[in-house]
């Protein structure tokens, strides 16, 4: 099988920096696991590597496509394997990094997705309770019956909430308990970072979302703003974004926005931990401090060495 190195964790927890490291290390190309970055003019808000943090090693998946084009765990699938392929024709070996569980196991697991029938009265159902109760309820219903899904859902996004929905009621069955996955198709080291105590991690999150603010993040929220795309779009649920989407509706203000910001953000990485933590292929590494990259570094680095015999 071919040899692919994953680094993994909630945000904020350092996997740029790590994996640069490791990319000189060991000849690396870096293919983005998130399911955000992946979209031109939102680089503050998703804390997209900029060409300085780079350091020179090539990044794929991340400011190829606009805010409006479909990317989805299907997409992503298609295109990592794509650039795995490319990485590894010119004999470098490919580092998948990113914070989006999901999409790393489809990839690593080849899961089945699958390709299911539409069930039309279900579905019509489901709209005229649709324009009865509203959006609110429906995604309510979801979080009641599959509460997984519910959480990588916006409630807005009611194409999305009823076909989840659609699905729970056609199988009997979750959605995310419906997907089919194999034995790994790649030989990974898949590594996750995590910080203890939690509250350090919670601190760091905190801290880059003020660094976001002084860079930038309020202005590039407006542009985005002003092109006036779907609110039920994927990219226009990424958090910091939305929250200031309503202040410039009017609806709160800015230090409110703010802190909600962080406080979804910490929620977010709690779900990351949670999904990385239920993965047994998973190695974890905890980081106790932030003077102990070199430490970590070099541990990471002899993990790598064992796991992939390189």
């Amino acid at each position: 099988m071919d040899k692919i190195i994953i680094i993994a964790g909630p945000t904020a927890s350092g996997k740029t920096a790590l994996s640069i490291a490791l990319a000189k290390r060991y000849n690396g190309e870096i293919i983005s696991a998130d399911s955000m970055q992946v979209y031109k003019g939102m680089n503050i808000g998703t804390a997209t590597p900029d060409e300085a943090e780079t350091e020179g090693i090539r990044h794929y998946l991340i400011n190829e496509l606009e805010p409006d084009d479909e990317y989805n765990v299907a997409v992503f699938i298609k295109k990592a394997r794509q650039y795995i392929d490319e990485i590894i024709s010119r004999d470098k070996i490919p580092i998948l990094v990113g914070g989006t569980g999901l999409y790393i196991d489809a990839l690593l697991y080849g899961y089945n997705l699958g390709n299911r029938n539409e069930n039309a009265e279900i579905k019509k159902e489901l709209e005229e309770k649709l324009d009865k109760f509203g959006a609110e309820y429906m995604h309510n219903l979801l979080y009641e019956l599959d509460p997984t899904e519910a959480e990588k859902i916006h409630k807005n996004n009611t194409k999305r909430v009823l076909r989840a929905l659609e699905i729970y009621y056609s199988e009997n069955k979750a959605k995310s308990q419906s997907v089919k996955k194999s034995s790994a198709v790649y030989n990974a080291a898949y590594i996750a970072l995590t910080y203890e105590p939690r509250e350090v991690l919670y601190e760091r999150i905190n801290r880059r979302v003020d660094i976001m603010f002084d860079s930038g993040l309020l202005e590039e929220a407006k542009e985005i703003y002003d092109k006036k795309y779907d609110k039920s779009l994927p990219a226009m649920q990424a958090i910091g974004y939305k929250e200031l989407f309503e202040y410039f509706d009017g609806k709160i203000n800015l230090e409110k926005a703010k802190e909600l910001i962080k406080q979804r953000t910490r929620n977010y990485a709690k779900i990351q931990l949670t999904c990385f933590k239920n993965n047994a292929y998973v190695k974890f590494f905890t980081v106790n401090s932030f003077d102990t990259f070199g430490k970590l570094f070099v541990t990471v680095r002899e993990y790598i060495n064992e796991r992939l015999k390189i």
